[in-house]
């Protein structure tokens, strides 16, 4: 290489040493540097990155089915969880995303399969690897899943068969085949124990089996207040809480373990005196999100009309608009949100904290009517589905997805019963092939044509803005949102456009948005007692104003709503 001395245009033999020996210099610490970050993607399951093709697997997986679990009448998914061995049941770590995510593979069952073996190898949907040939070599805690449960679509349902944990060594490039066998079981359903003022109930919902041709029921955990037993004649509101993705009912006796604070708090010789039901968050498609969807079906009706009617009838709700409430967080905050909107004469008022998306311009951070792909950005890079609160990138979409592939029948997030399946089920349209549109390919990410329009009537800012002169005189005053400004899933950015569009509309209504700094996802700005306390004013306010011979009749029997001694009374 010649070179040449920039100044004076004249060739000089020690420039020119100097810069041949710079020249090496830069080019060895850049082929460092690119060897070094190829190390450290290809180390990396979760990275999107192209790769070269990983060899092919030469290991399987056969799990023995036993005569029982065959021939069964609807589709189910078998799975194949490796994890870290010595640490518990492999089956536990099912949805574990990120750093700390075990591999999974899964594969259909279908209606009416006679067979003894079914393998999972190459080829079986994997997470959180491209193809099982990219498995590391190592020991593993090796456990089989059998997805059975059509009516509680999760891993660990009640009844779904599992086979006993066995460590094993794999290595993909080694011919192997090693195997499980189905012997164990969740525990079949059963209501939990009574104890205290908590209640369980499964009631059979009249809409739903007629939507899935088939007995279904919805379950509820009760809450009754601190003087049910002794003010035997006394009526009180009712709450309605949703809690997080999937939450289940039984959550009550969770609340009110001994010396928790909620506990505490619900026990106060001032605490307000009401009926707290929590709902489940289970069903054949995953959280239903209590609403009436073209794919999970009428639960928002079966609520409304089954539900709720029957637990005000049997614990002594009072029955009016102004005696019930919404509340919830995540799923539930949205959950709690959407029912307020939906049903703005049934409640009087929703506290929903960090809600899924009221506005599909910010879906996380997917904008479902202007952008192309899910788990690319319009700059290319991959979209982030969860952050730390430092800001840090904890899983992207894409590696969401593929977990939730694994889940679904089909090997597609939209069957798996997770967050991105329960939401395309609750939010999309029903197929001709009787399954909900998927809203993006669950390989590439992207987005169907239209999704925002076929999406957009559980949009809630756009639900409210187009309907806002009827809504807008039945919502004043009963919206109270709540969110964390570092938010772990993004949930922020929609709120914020939700509480844009409810300062400028007209006519106007008094709402209340409020934002932790720096805070989490699961930001609370109250306390449970306060919380009650604001519902019950609510309640103060609403209540009509009685006689003295209104009160007694209300208080002292137990008759019908049309009553002409007192007010909403039965």
């Amino acid at each position: 290489m010649h070179v040449q001395s920039r100044r004076m245009g004249v060739s000089n033999p020690a420039c020119e040493a100097a810069a041949r020996q710079r020249w090496i210099l830069w080019m060895l610490a850049a082929c460092l540097q690119f060897w070094t970050l190829g190390v450290l993607w290809a180390s990396n399951p979760a990275a999107e990155a192209v790769k070269d093709p990983a060899p092919s697997a030469r290991v399987s997986f056969e799990v023995s089915v036993p005569p029982g679990l065959r021939n069964l009448p609807h589709d189910s998914r078998l799975l194949v969880v490796l994890a870290a061995p010595g640490r518990g049941e492999p089956r536990e770590t099912i949805g574990r995303l990120g750093a700390e995510a075990p591999t999974l593979m899964g594969v259909d069952v279908p209606a009416g399969s006679k067979a003894a073996t079914v393998r999972l190898g190459e080829g079986s949907a994997i997470f959180p690897w491209r193809v099982l040939g990219e498995l590391p070599a190592r020991a593993y805690a090796a456990q089989a899943v059998f997805m059975t449960n059509r009516d509680l679509w999760f891993p660990g349902a009640p009844g779904n068969p599992f086979s006993e944990s066995r460590t094993v060594t794999v290595d993909v490039r080694q011919k192997a085949s090693i195997g499980l066998t189905l012997g164990g079981a969740e525990p079949v359903e059963t209501l939990p124990a009574e104890a205290g003022l908590v209640r369980y109930r499964k009631i059979r919902s009249e809409k739903l089996s007629r939507f899935w041709g088939r007995d279904m029921f919805l379950r509820v955990g009760v809450v009754l207040p601190r003087s049910w037993d002794t003010e035997t004649g006394r009526r009180f509101p009712v709450v309605i809480d949703i809690g997080g993705y999937a939450s289940r009912y039984t959550r009550a006796a969770g609340m009110m373990r001994e010396r928790s604070g909620w506990r505490t708090a619900w026990m106060a010789p001032d605490a307000p005196q009401m009926i707290w039901v929590t709902l489940d968050g289970a069903g054949p498609l995953g959280d239903p999100y209590q609403v009436d969807s073209a794919n999970h079906g009428p639960y928002g009706a079966a609520l409304v009309e089954e539900i709720l009617p029957a637990l005000e009838h049997e614990f002594r709700g009072i029955g009016q608009p102004w005696a019930r409430f919404t509340t919830g967080g995540s799923t539930g905050g949205w959950v709690s949100f959407a029912l307020q909107v939906l049903y703005p004469d049934v409640f009087g008022g929703c506290w929903s904290g960090f809600p899924d998306p009221l506005d599909f311009r910010d879906f996380q951070l997917v904008n479902l009517y202007r952008d192309t792909n899910a788990f690319v950005n319009v700059d290319g890079f991959e979209r982030p589905s969860s952050r730390t609160l430092r800001g840090d990138v904890k899983f992207t979409m894409r590696h969401e997805v593929q977990y939730e592939n694994v889940l679904g029948l089909g090997d597609s997030y939209t069957r798996s019963g997770g967050q991105w399946g329960a939401w395309n089920a609750t939010f999309a349209p029903r197929g001709d092939d009787g399954q909900s549109v998927p809203g993006w390919d669950p390989t590439t990410g992207a987005l169907a044509s239209g999704i925002g329009e076929s999406w957009h009537r559980w949009d809630m800012r756009r639900l409210m803005e187009e309907n806002w002169e009827t809504l807008a005189p039945k919502l004043d005053g009963k919206l109270h949102v709540w969110v964390g400004e570092a938010d772990e899933y993004f949930l922020n950015n929609a709120v914020h456009r939700m509480d844009d569009f409810l300062k400028k509309a007209t006519p106007s209504v008094n709402a209340r948005f409020e934002y932790g700094p720096g805070q989490p996802h699961g930001w609370n700005p109250r306390s449970p007692a306060a919380l009650v306390k604001e519902m019950q004013e609510v309640t103060d306010r609403g209540a009509p104003k009685e006689t003295g011979r209104e009160a007694y009749f209300r208080t002292r029997f137990m008759h019908g709503a049309a009553c002409v001694h007192c007010k909403g009374g039965r």
